[in-house]
């Protein structure tokens, strides 16, 4: 009988960070990022979590001749701001991947929040734009898919299915799996041939949530009785798939409350319960789905509702989003690469997630640089604004899109139609020297 497999994930993102942006600034200030507050995140989280839980990983591969297996969802603003400040980490993450022990997961470049919108568009642009990147830093093409935020619904899996994908991870979460376990593989229900690994919620929070926690009522937790919660889930039972940050390991748990010991002691533990390490598209790869699943309303790996409240609970979020969205189309239009790129940093889903009134939510107190969500609101209106009148100087709304289309779909053509006369135009002044030469010779 086949072992049963643990998948371990971690994502990595690190959002562009905006700076405080007025209302004055709108219309003569067009750079929005806090540079020094990006900085000094990313060297710190590389210094305190990243490298060290790299070299802890890759000495864990080579000590165990390749049965640690691990997985990996790295956003492209995480991605972009490592090649600013923290090169070495690339170097880092291209040694792991060497050992093929390691896996790199597609996701939307900017950790947006894409997939909601109603058109698919950016989300396949995004997704696109995440797999390039990979292959060019990393010279890897991914097969699995890992949403942001682990969303996932029906119209999701549809668009990720035209992308070619087959394997994609999102949550376990209770009112979709009912009486069923997310202990197996899955399929969608719209797109059958799309698999799907459900996100097991209470173990991956033990360690993403519960593991610094000293009121937990199994704190401190160790790695052999961790290891036996995972043995212990039922008969029959395929496949854990725990997903969390990578940042719990040195940043959200210091080193000093035994994370990294923990993490290092965990493999041979899952070996003595008789557990095997596998990656995703290994996963995907050996076991067949076990039931189908649809989902309507869309799901989420936030809070106990696991839905999209924490990023579209309320109205500031909704405003923003939806302006956000009102003018996804023309940007997409443009040809101006500094557009191109505020428009993506502009929709990572952390700047939403600032705007959270929802006290429960405590994401939201670790990593917003903002005193309120209002403040949130109002310093990304004010950059969105500022964009507009970018766009708007390009793409003037007084078009419309169809118009607009056509107009560039008719500039294309005639782009299209010169060339096509230039390289005729070539032909044929090469080819006029040799018809001379050959009357030359025939007067002779």
């Amino acid at each position: 009988m086949d072992k049963k497999k643990l998948c371990l994930v971690f994502q990595l993102h690190q959002p562009f960070r905006l700076k405080r942006y007025r209302f004055f600034d709108i219309g003569n200030d067009h750079y929005y990022f806090d540079d020094f507050l990006n900085e000094q995140y990313m060297r710190s989280a590389a210094e305190r979590s990243y490298l060290p839980a790299n070299k802890m990983i890759y000495d864990l591969i080579q000590e165990s001749k390749g049965r640690v297996k691990v997985a990996f969802a790295i956003s492209g603003t995480a991605l972009d701001q490592i090649e600013m400040y923290t090169p070495e980490l690339i170097d880092s993450f291209r040694k792991l991947t060497e050992t093929g022990c390691v896996e790199l997961l597609a996701e939307p470049y900017a950790h947006s929040l894409s997939s909601l919108a109603p058109s698919k568009a950016e989300f396949k642009g995004q997704v696109g734009m995440h797999v390039t990147a990979l292959k060019a830093i990393f010279n890897y093409e991914p097969k699995v898919l890992r949403n942001t935020e682990l969303l996932f619904d029906d119209d999701i899996a549809l668009a990720v299915s035209e992308m070619g994908f087959h394997g994609m991870l999102t949550e376990g979460a209770k009112h979709v799996l009912g009486w069923k376990s997310p202990d197996f593989v899955y399929q969608s229900a719209v797109v059958p041939e799309l698999h799907l690994l459900m996100r097991h919620a209470a173990l991956s929070e033990d360690l993403s949530r519960r593991f610094c926690d000293q009121s937990w009522d199994e704190y401190p937790l160790t790695a052999d009785k961790y290891a036996s919660w995972l043995a212990d889930r039922g008969k029959g039972e395929q496949v854990t798939y725990l997903d969390m940050s990578y940042d719990v390991l040195g940043n959200l748990c210091p080193a000093t409350s035994g994370i990294f010991d923990f993490f290092r002691a965990l493999p041979e533990y899952i070996e003595r319960a008789g557990l095997e390490m596998a990656t995703p598209s290994e996963v995907f790869a050996q076991l067949r789905p076990e039931d189908e699943i649809s989902v309507l309303d869309t799901i989420s790996w936030s809070e106990e509702e696991k839905t999209t409240k924490s990023w579209l609970g309320n109205i500031l979020q909704q405003e923003a989003f939806g302006k956000l969205v009102e003018w996804a189309e023309r940007t997409r239009m443009s040809g101006n690469r500094r557009i191109k790129q505020d428009w993506a940093y502009l929709q990572s889903s952390d700047h939403f997630l600032y705007m959270s009134t929802a006290m429960e939510n405590k994401d939201t107190g670790l990593y917003s640089p903002y005193g309120s969500p209002y403040d949130a609101f109002n310093n990304y209106m004010n950059v969105l604004s500022d964009f507009h009148l970018r766009v708007e100087e390009e793409y003037p709304s007084s078009i419309e899109n169809e118009e607009l289309n056509a107009l560039l779909k008719t500039i294309e053509n005639q782009g299209e139609e010169i060339t096509a006369l230039q390289e005729e135009l070539h032909k044929l002044r090469a080819e006029k020297p040799a018809k001379r030469t050959g009357t030359a010779k025939k007067a002779k």
